[in-house]
């Protein structure tokens, strides 16, 4: 006889949970937004400290110029400094391609793509590969001509007769010569 299991009633209310979720939520969304303002302001103290403000009043021509020239030498350090970190970027992502490429190969498995086969008509087909200014039809059916089975059977009679002198009359060099020539004699007549 199948045991009976008591109806267990739910610990909390739906309500209650639906008070707890929401309460959850506001917490998530006041942390989320403490945590981007503290980001904003480590930026911001950043920025201040690596760039400081500039003071162009009351500079001469002179004074100017050479502040235009080293910040330009500025800007190209920092611009070489990009590009060797880029350029390490790239070499490291490199690496990494082919050391999982050695993992697979070592494992011998190969993650194939899941393929779906897709009906695609050949007209499609062609407009997909020549453009939609090409217009091609390749209705195929209708380039073939119309044959009668009854027409088909008229012109070749069967020969019925003992197929083991058949194979034995065709086995060997002979035989491909004179199946040769049978191919060719009905052509030329």
């Amino acid at each position: 006889m199948p045991s009976m299991r008591p109806i267990r009633k739910p610990k909390i209310t739906a309500s209650r949970k639906l008070l707890l979720k929401s309460l959850m939520l506001a917490k998530a969304k006041e942390c989320w937004e403490q945590e981007h303002e503290e980001r904003e302001a480590e930026k911001r103290r950043y920025l201040a400290e690596r760039i400081p403000t500039l003071q162009t009043r009351g500079l001469s021509l002179s004074a100017l110029q050479d502040l235009c020239r080293e910040l330009h030498a500025k800007v190209e350090v920092v611009d070489e400094e990009r590009y060797d970190i880029e350029a390490k970027c790239l070499h490291n992502t490199r690496e990494i391609k082919d050391l999982k490429l050695k993992v697979l190969d070592l494992r011998g498995k190969f993650k194939r793509p899941p393929l779906r086969r897709v009906r695609v008509s050949a007209d499609a087909m062609l407009r997909a590969l020549l453009g939609s200014k090409h217009k091609v039809s390749m209705d195929l059916r209708a380039n073939l001509k119309s044959v009668k089975k009854e027409d088909t059977e008229k012109e070749r009679p069967v020969e019925v007769g003992d197929w083991r002198k058949n194979v034995e009359a065709m086995s060997g060099m002979e035989g491909r010569k004179k199946m040769f020539d049978a191919a060719k004699s009905p052509t030329s007549q």
